[in-house]
């Protein structure tokens, strides 16, 4: 039998490109942080969406595998494919795929797909029935829908697998001369694609290409390290020469999943994108659970610090990384990452008589270190099981910790969603520790963090960085009206404020965060003023900022000014936040655009006013925006 081909595009024939919605890269969130809802539904997903992951901030949600792949009794099955010329999938249709997308976008929530390029389903559909799609194949022949055994790799051909048995072996990871091995042999014992092949990639880059005509905004890459970095390039190369952006103008985003070994070079893969970064993974494993004598005082030595990461661990710099707390994969083994969804008999889960995992969750949204990646599946007690047969809601209400985890819902890690926003471009400053489990931080002038990961209080005053004022503790609660619906915390005139922290092992999680952007009253209060900025045309490294002659706007010193958020991508997008300044006050100010790494700062012109800044009288009371149109 031969194997049906199909051409560059020809996914388009199925009419769905044509469906998509032209999203509007201003109307994202910011791109700071994304959440994977693991095998949620794509109905599922666009609900969340609007009830959740648009309001909280959220920039982008990952999505499961949405091709077509084995449909029997496995979680894992997702990511054994059959076919890429169909987007019939376990979690829904093509045309529920493309409604999601849409709904998504409209609440400002980027998609990004996991995609599986490596490797193809194992066994036949004699064994495991059709796949998701109703299509059929045999692995022992290499039979696919479009793909025949030329298309594979296979231990006879000269430089591949040197495995007799065709498989990835134990000593084939950092085993020096065998990462040949790793790329080219069977990963699990799975058909392995050849995606150096002509044929392979025109299929890989038609199925890119239909997701991106449909709206999707990125891609993960699983399985990365066991494929070519040049072959993926070349894809993507192809792939970009039909959609140099996406539909909302933004960059195809990318991450790569690659596991260190001691052999692969994660280098050789940033000219495709980003890299899991698992270092971080293990990192907050040992130190929040106090491994082999690490603790949090640890992590300026394992990490590095701002402006010069690296450390004893070798972290990849920021814009080279994704991290995450756990993922899908490693919370199925608690020896892998810290979890809180893993209730596996004989298993630490990090939530159970302790909040590491809340904590460490934390820690990783307070830090600028790479993107921020929020797992968020269900609760099991088995590492093989699926995901629930039940919806993640009933009659629309979100059923949290039930079956679901909606780990993106609890209220200490949702909630500091919109501080790694507000404090995008801040340095990392004021580093205290008390015990060495217990460490606080500024982020600028901005936001300040304090984590408590031992068995007794911390009581302390800690120099926060920020204006005087009445903060809500993000970590407990957020602004409600006049009052915050946890605890507050008071910053003194001199930047102070005095902190009472619980021990680790309550039902309380032991942090302070407060920001900006949470400020309930004190000095500088009484109007809340909204900025906004656009056609900044801003350059790699240089953030929007306020600065003016208020002390909450810096009094006209760089290094302290009021930070904008960039409200989409793109040289020219609009930046925008909000401060309480005083009532019924006059001000003036500038926009400037400002590289805190190297100190450069741009002031923008000047204007016809006595001052030849913006003036302006705030409002007695309530809040008003200074839409300012371009810088």
């Amino acid at each position: 039998m031969f194997a049906r081909k199909i051409l560059p595009g020809a996914l388009l024939a199925l009419g769905l490109g044509s469906a998509c919605l032209s999203a509007n890269a201003a109307n994202f969130n910011a791109s700071d942080t994304y959440v994977q809802l693991f095998e949620w539904s794509w109905n599922d997903i666009a609900t969340e969406c609007t009830q959740w992951l648009g309001p909280q901030g959220y920039g982008a949600v990952q999505i499961s595998p949405p091709g077509a792949s084995k449909n029997a009794n496995g979680w894992w099955d997702v990511y054994q494919p059959i076919n890429y010329a169909t987007l019939t999938s376990r979690m829904g249709t093509a045309a529920q795929l493309q409604t999601m997308i849409n709904t998504c976008h409209a609440a400002g929530v980027r998609i990004y797909a996991d995609v599986v390029t490596n490797q193809l389903g194992d066994q036949s559909s004699s064994a495991n029935g059709v796949a998701t799609d109703g299509s059929s194949w045999n692995a022992a022949t290499l039979t696919y829908p479009q793909f025949s055994s030329s298309d594979f790799h296979n231990n006879t051909t000269a430089g591949q697998c040197s495995n007799t048995d065709g498989n990835i072996d134990t000593g084939d990871y950092g085993t020096p001369g065998n990462r040949n091995n790793v790329m080219f042999c069977r990963l699990g014992g799975l058909p392995d694609l050849a995606t150096e092949n002509s044929h392979v990639q025109s299929v890989i880059v038609a199925y890119m290409n239909t997701l991106l005509s449909m709206g999707v905004d990125g891609f993960r890459l699983d399985a990365a390290k066991h494929q070519q970095p040049a072959a993926l390039q070349a894809i993507f190369n192809a792939v970009k020469s039909t959609h140099p952006t996406t539909n909302a103008g933004e960059a195809i985003w990318v991450t790569q999943e690659i596991i260190p070994d001691g052999n692969v070079s994660r280098s050789d893969y940033f000219a495709t994108g980003t890299v899991n970064e698992f270092q971080f993974t293990y990192a907050m494993r040992d130190i929040f659970r106090g491994n082999n004598g690490l603790s949090l005082s640890s992590i300026p030595g394992v990490m590095g610090t701002y402006g010069n990461y690296g450390g004893t661990w070798n972290f990849m710099q920021p814009q080279n990384a994704t991290v995450f707390v756990d993922d899908w994969d490693t919370e199925r083994d608690s020896t892998q990452s810290l979890n809180g969804s893993n209730y596996i008999s004989g298993q630490t889960n990090d939530t159970v008589g302790t909040k590491r995992f809340d904590l460490a969750t934390i820690f990783m949204l307070a830090t600028p270190y790479g993107q921020a990646h929020v797992q968020s599946g269900y609760r099991f007690s088995d590492s093989n099981a699926d995901r629930p047969t039940t919806s993640p809601y009933s009659n629309g209400v979100a059923q949290v910790n039930v079956v679901w985890d909606f780990i993106h819902r609890w209220g200490d890690i949702s909630n500091m969603v919109k501080f790694r926003s507000a404090t995008h471009g801040q340095n990392v400053s004021n580093w205290v520790q008390g015990t060495n489990n217990q460490i606080a931080f500024s982020r600028g002038n901005v936001g300040f963090v304090a984590l408590n990961n031992d068995t007794s209080a911390w009581n302390a005053s800690l120099y926060t960085g920020l204006p005087a004022g009445t903060y809500c503790n993000v970590a407990h609660g957020t602004v409600s009206g006049t009052t915050c619906t946890g605890d507050a915390i008071t910053v003194g005139s001199n930047g102070y404020a005095t902190v009472s922290i619980a021990a680790n092992g309550g039902s309380t999680v032991p942090a302070v965060a407060i920001y900006t952007g949470q400020k309930l009253s004190g000095a500088g209060s009484g109007c809340n003023v909204t900025f906004s900025i656009a056609n900044a045309n801003t350059t790699y490294g240089q953030n929007l900022y306020v600065s003016g002659n208020q002390s909450s706007l810096g009094n006209w010193t760089p290094a302290q000014a009021f930070p904008l958020a960039i409200q989409g991508s793109g040289a020219n997008a609009t930046w925008s936040g909000t401060i309480a300044l005083p009532a019924s006050t006059a001000i003036q100010y500038k926009y400037i655009k400002y590289n805190p790494s190297t100190g450069a700062v741009t002031w923008e012109g000047s204007f016809s006013t006595g001052s030849g800044n913006r003036e302006a009288t705030t409002c007695a009371s309530g809040s008003v925006n200074y839409n300012d149109g371009n810088f």
